[in-house]
């Protein structure tokens, strides 16, 4: 198998997964993931990124209190002001299917609502990374973590793990700062629920649709 090969397959069988075993990765594996994900290629090799994550005990404690807390809602980068057109129309779409995947009928705000909460459990993965960037870097600071974020997911697939990157957890930004005593000046961009995947999950064939090349590239000779 050639090398395009190779990236494309971990690049199409890579999905957001949801549904994750109980056992711990290895700290061997892990930091094999970490060390091919730091490759990333970053504006002036700032290298913006840290990354904090939770195994074991540390993670059921951190889901445990995020359940818990009502407050501490709010994000260091805005969110999108508003999804028009296609972009609603794929949100829609992906959020559906999901939906129909994992049994919750369209109109059930409860279930809808118990499956946002999902999200804070990490979807039942044992390890939760939590990447941040540093405030004066700005915008292309999240930019170059969004490129290591994309490094860790396929590295992750390649190692033979599921993982979701979650904004979800980027709305507890404070909160987040305040358990792991990170600096104020850390911004919290996104994080990753990650571990073995469960084939037997619900949503594990759940895979979304993506757009043709028309309709996201344009040409010009």
């Amino acid at each position: 198998m050639s090398d395009f090969e190779t990236l494309e397959r971990l690049l199409t069988s890579r999905r957001s997964c949801r549904g994750f075993t109980d056992e711990q990765v290895p700290r061997e594996v892990i930091e094999q993931l970490l060390g091919a994900a730091q490759h990333t290629a970053s504006w002036c090799n700032t290298q913006p990124w840290h990354v904090v994550i939770t195994s074991g005990e540390a993670t059921t404690k951190l889901r445990e209190a995020l359940l818990e807390s009502p407050d501490g809602f709010g994000t260091d980068f805005d969110f999108p002001a508003a999804y028009t057109g296609v972009y609603d129309e794929r949100r829609k779409d992906v959020g559906w299917q999901l939906y129909e995947s994992v049994g919750v009928a369209r109109g059930d705000r409860e279930a809808s609502a118990r499956e946002m909460l999902r999200n804070y459990e990490f979807f039942g993965a044992p390890h939760a990374a939590i990447i941040t960037t540093e405030a004066d870097l700005g915008v292309y600071g999240a930019v170059d973590c969004g490129l290591y974020v994309d490094s860790f997911l396929l590295a992750a697939e390649a190692l033979g793990l599921g993982t979701c990157a979650q904004a979800a957890l980027a709305m507890r930004s404070q909160f987040l700062r305040d358990w792991f005593d990170l600096p104020e000046t850390r911004r919290v961009v996104c994080a990753i629920s990650f571990g073995y995947p469960d084939p037997e999950h619900p949503s594990a064939n759940f895979t979304s649709r993506r757009a043709a090349i028309p309709e996201a590239a344009t040409f010009v000779d």
